[in-house]
């Protein structure tokens, strides 16, 4: 719609009420004359006869348009009508044609709309009309008493559309001639001889008379009232819709409404974006919606510029977006950070990880929705949302650390995911961000991707290797590679030589406590070892700096772990130090991140998993060896730890040390040196798993039915783009071809028996396994666990379902040990015994293994190790103490927590896989409750609270005691309140917690409201007559 046709006016001259009696004419309505009898009133213009009869009704103080003067009372409103008619006869006679709004020459010009549209510059005729001419020539003073309302309204469209055009004015086409003339031969075909042109006077008087005569049972005043106010609302909305086609900006902030520049400058304490996000924001790729590829150094802002975008997606295109993130941490912590900005905004987010998210999500009733999910639940999301036919309604889709497409088994379901988004839904963008990416043009190809790629960091990072007792620079352009720089100046003992052969002291003390720094060891236990020995030669003075809060720390820790306190932080804490990898528990791990970033601790001793996880920059980062574990470091881990360095606002640069012996020298001459590694497809990982499932989930979403469709697909895929690389035995066709087969083997499809027909369908047991996200490895097993368990499914008792939702991937990963295995088994009841001898495991067997005597019996270790994991989870689940239960079993505390976890996250695929089998039914209700039971495994009373991203057991103990004992009074708690009323609570993560409340009570509200609409919706197949 043009702004020309946009133009709308409503002319008001005064609000006093006209005169009546002057008016009374031949003109006036029949109920205003004073008649005896009933009459024919003939209408000398317009031919028609009006009839009226006494027996009708009609009211003496309805004026025919309200406040609005008649035009007939101004006499020099008819004379111009007049004159303009005469004006357009003569410019009938002198111009023959007539450009129309599009440029095409008509000879039988269209003057018929107040306000043409392309339909009715065609087919309207001539006669019975106004043309726009005749209207600019009646546009006097008088007409510019407009409501200013309307005047507000029309100068915005009009600036808005004047914008656009100025916007566009490159990409305006030119007319097509042979256009013009197929249109006006048409014209000529179609269109009759005009009529001669009537008087507009006789127009509007007929049209007056017409009007007044016309029965109505209603107010006269209301009719035509509410007829203005509906023209009204009709043109603002198509105005509106017209403008929001065009463009989708709401304000200057890359098209957001400066409330949002507000909000990031507010929350997240950022002034203004860096030089390189600005100019990523504004890329073509990015403006025109294209599928984009963006890497830079970590700490570099690439999450910034994707938060933004997801905005812009949610706020001007109304559509839901998708943000995949590796870890279950990093997912909450984005939750927490984000709801603030949904309530701010109106638009919801919403957690997948673990074993929350609703499959498919709830239908918002006017809002969108932003998932945020690890990568497994990401998956399941895509293809809930396929299968509801709502793909469609993820506008975006953003997935942080990229690379992770090259990582297994986790690799192989980024894959899937990405490629049933672009083969499903092509009007959904998609990001892709990382801090090292090696074969981007590969990437590019999968992805229908542009790249952007710049080495920005916010602070210098000057990059050391450490050789005996120096240090040398990394500067891959010298031969050597290391260029000296210093020495070491540090007095060391013999004794603290030997303690301490890598300096590692010397290199920790000359930052801290005044700085910060992450030292990353190659184990757990090196972890442990390395901040327990820096404890031993640090002076009396670092017990010292922020004693009080460090003091609070160890209460903190202390309460998390129900009175029971690891000796290695009760050790380091005091002198602000601590280390942090999987063995601590989630909890533990929170507490200690948030006093790093706080600067109640000052070093960190860590595994590499931190690099990848949470941003915990420092102002050094030193490597205690080149090596993970016994694997050699890779290029893109080096990059990912190494990048902590430098803080961003606090440091002016940042160091890294990697510590080498002599023997790894050349070595880590090529890894400082060399390019990022290759990332690889991994559907062909572990014998071809990814391609299986990946088949499995297209026939049983109905995506593909066909081998020939399949091959298609799977020509859209990364293992399409590198198959000269990764299929060199076989082609992708002939994989296809066998991963078909094995699944019809394992009888999760079938094939139509006619061979034409060639159709693929899903077996009930296929559809359970794809709908509950079962590894193909394990399906079998599962169903035939889950049939045998329901001969004799013990319910009084959590065991035998515990058994039954252990996760199979857990069991290699634990030895039991057969004493305390034998001292579990005798504490279980006589039932409990009985159902232990079902699945396998008798009391003689595990009585012999303790013993240490020899088995006759062939028992089944697998179901062995199963049964000791599922005595770890049976005492978790009656204990809900994981460090006592830890402590019973002789496992570590972070181990039995990922087993609680794991076990959450599988206990959810398996009530999703007996969803889809009926035989299976009655665990559907069993499995719902036990799967909340695992997920946080604490007293009943404390499960509202923890369901709150970011809330965990000691914090939900500590606002339980303080009187928020439901999701409603934390979502309505003040901030300020819970900071003055719960020990060691900052604001900032008061408010994060407040908010994040609000937006899940917001969830659970709009899920009911879907519940009664759908209650209250009308069926379509409704029988009627």
């Amino acid at each position: 719609m043009s702004a020309d046709n946009r133009e709308i006016k409503i002319k008001r001259v005064t609000s006093r009420k006209r005169s009546r009696d002057s008016l009374k004419s031949h003109l006036t309505p029949l109920r205003k004359r004073t008649t005896a009898s009933g009459e024919q009133c003939s209408d000398k213009t317009g031919g028609r006869p009006h009839t009226r009869t006494m027996g009708e009704n009609y009211s003496d103080n309805e004026d025919l348009f309200g406040d609005y003067d008649s035009i007939l009372g101004d006499s020099s409103f008819l004379a111009k009508i007049d004159d303009a008619e005469k004006n357009m006869k003569q410019h009938d006679i002198d111009h023959k044609t007539y450009i129309d709004p599009v440029g095409h020459h008509l000879e039988n010009p269209d003057f018929t709309a107040l306000r043409p549209t392309r339909d009715t510059c065609v087919k309207s005729g001539c006669d019975d009309s106004l043309t726009d001419s005749i209207l600019e020539g009646l546009r006097d003073d008088s007409f510019r008493d407009v409501p200013s309302s309307q005047l507000a309204f029309q100068q915005e469209v009009l600036q808005r559309d004047e914008k656009n055009r100025c916007l566009d004015a490159d990409k305006t086409s030119t007319p097509n001639p042979e256009r013009s003339v197929e249109y006006r031969n048409k014209r000529e075909e179609t269109d009759v001889a005009p009529k001669a042109r009537k008087s507009m006077t006789d127009h509007l008087k007929r049209a007056m008379l017409c009007n007044a005569a016309a029965p109505s049972g209603v107010s006269r005043t209301t009719v035509q009232k509410e007829a203005v106010v509906t023209e009204e609302i009709s043109v603002a909305m198509q105005a509106i819709e017209s403008v929001s086609m065009e463009t989708t900006d709401l304000g200057p902030f890359f098209g957001l409404p400066t409330k949002v520049k507000e909000l990031i400058c507010n929350l997240k304490e950022i002034k203004d974006l860096y030089d390189w996000q600005k100019a990523c924001l504004n890329l073509d790729s990015v403006q025109q919606r294209r599928n984009l590829l963006y890497s830079l150094p970590t700490s570099g802002g690439k999450t910034l510029v994707a938060e933004i975008l997801i905005l812009k997606e949610l706020l001007c295109r109304k559509k839901d977006a998708l943000l995949i993130l590796p870890y279950i941490s990093l997912v909450q912590e984005k939750v927490r950070g984000l709801a603030s900005f949904g309530l701010e905004l109106d638009f919801m987010v919403e957690e997948y990880a673990g074993s929350k998210g609703r499959f498919p999500p709830v239908k918002t009733r006017g809002k969108r929705s932003l998932y945020i999910a690890t990568i497994e639940k990401a998956h399941s999301l895509v293809n809930s949302l396929i299968e509801a036919d709502r793909l469609g309604n993820i506008g975006l889709v953003v997935v942080d650390e990229l690379h992770m497409l090259g990582d297994g088994s986790r690799g192989a379901i980024i894959e899937m995911t990405l490629a049933k988004v672009l083969y499903l839904s092509g009007s959904t963008q998609i990001i892709g961000m990382s801090a090292t990416l090696g074969n981007v043009q590969d990437l590019q190809k999968f992805l229908k991707a542009e790249n952007y790629t710049n080495d920005f960091r916010p602070v210098q990072l000057d990059e050391y290797v450490k050789l005996k007792d120096s240090i040398y620079e990394v500067d891959p352009k010298e031969e050597e590679c290391f260029r000296f720089s210093r020495l070491l100046n540090f007095k060391y003992s013999s004794a603290m030589q030997k303690m301490d052969p890598d300096h590692i002291v010397a290199l920790v003390t000359e930052v801290i406590p005044a700085h910060s720094c992450l030292v990353f060891c190659p184990t757990k236990k090196n972890c442990e070892n390395v901040a327990g020995m820096i404890c031993k030669y640090l002076n009396k003075q670092f017990l010292q700096h922020k004693e009080a809060e460090k003091a609070a720390l160890l209460r903190d820790l202390k309460s998390c772990g129900n009175g029971s306190l690891c000796p290695v932080l009760r050790r380091t804490v005091p002198y602000g130090l601590a280390y942090h990898h999987s063995g601590l528990t989630s909890e533990e791990r929170k507490l200690v991140e948030e006093a790093y970033s706080s600067g109640v601790l000052c070093l960190l001793a860590c595994t590499s998993t931190l690099a990848a996880g949470i941003n915990l920059p420092a102002r050094r980062v030193i490597l205690r060896s080149p090596y993970v574990a016994t694997e050699f470091l890779k290029r893109s881990q080096y990059k990912q730890m190494v990048g902590r360095a430098g803080r961003a606002g606090i440091d002016a640069r940042g160091e890294s040390i990697l510590i080498l012996p002599e023997k790894d020298k050349l070595m880590a001459k090529r890894l400082v040196s060399a390019p990022m590694e290759i990332c690889y497809s991994n559907l062909m990982h572990d014998d071809g798993k990814g391609v299986l499932s990946l088949i499995l989930s297209l026939i049983g979403l109905s995506i593909t039915t066909t081998l020939e469709k399949i091959r298609d697909f799977m020509s859209g895929t990364l293992l399409a783009v590198q198959e000269s690389r990764l299929c060199t035995e076989r082609s992708l066709a002939e994989i296809i071809q066998e991963c078909v087969t094995v699944l019809k083997d394992k009888a999760l499809i079938t094939e139509s028996p006619d061979p034409q027909d060639g159709t693929l369908q899903v077996t009930k047991l296929g559809r359970a396994t794809f709908k509950g996200s079962v590894d193909l490895i394990y399906c079998d097993v599962l169903y035939r666990d889950l049939s045998k368990g329901l001969e004799s499914l013990m319910l009084n008792s959590f065991l035998h379902l515990l058994y039954l939702v252990t996760p199979y991937d857990m069991i290699s990963q634990c030895k039991p040990d057969w004493m305390t295995y034998f001292r579990q088994f005798t504490m279980l009841s006589a039932a409990e015994q009985k159902m232990s001898t079902a699945v396998g495991v008798p009391e003689s067997f595990v009585a012999r293994k303790a013993a240490g005597q020899t088995i006759k019996k062939n028992v089944d270790m697998a179901v062995a190790g199963r049964l000791y994991l599922a005595l770890v989870l049976f005492s978790l689940v009656k204990e809900t103490d994981l460090w006592s239960v830890a402590e019973r079993f002789q496992l570590s505390r972070g181990f039995v927590q990922t087993l609680l976890s794991s076990s959450s996250s599988f206990c959810s695929c398996v009530l999703h896989f007996t969803q889809e089998l009926e035989e299976l039914w009655a665990f559907r209700a069993l499995l719902t409750e036990l799967t909340r039971r695992l997920t946080y495994c604490v007293q009943a009373e404390l499960i509202p609270l923890m369901e709150v991203a970011g809330v965990m057991q000691s914090r939900a103990k500590q606002l339980y005691s303080a009187g928020y004992k439901t999701l409603s009074h934390l979502a309505n708690a003040d901030p300020n309140v819970l900071v003055k009323t719960v020990e060691n609570l900052y604001k900032k993560q008061a408010n994060q917690i407040v908010a994040s409340a609000k937006m899940l009570l917001n969830e659970k509200a709009e899920a009911l409201k879907e519940e009664v609409d759908d209650l209250l919706m009308m069926p379509l197949d409704l029988p009627s007559l």
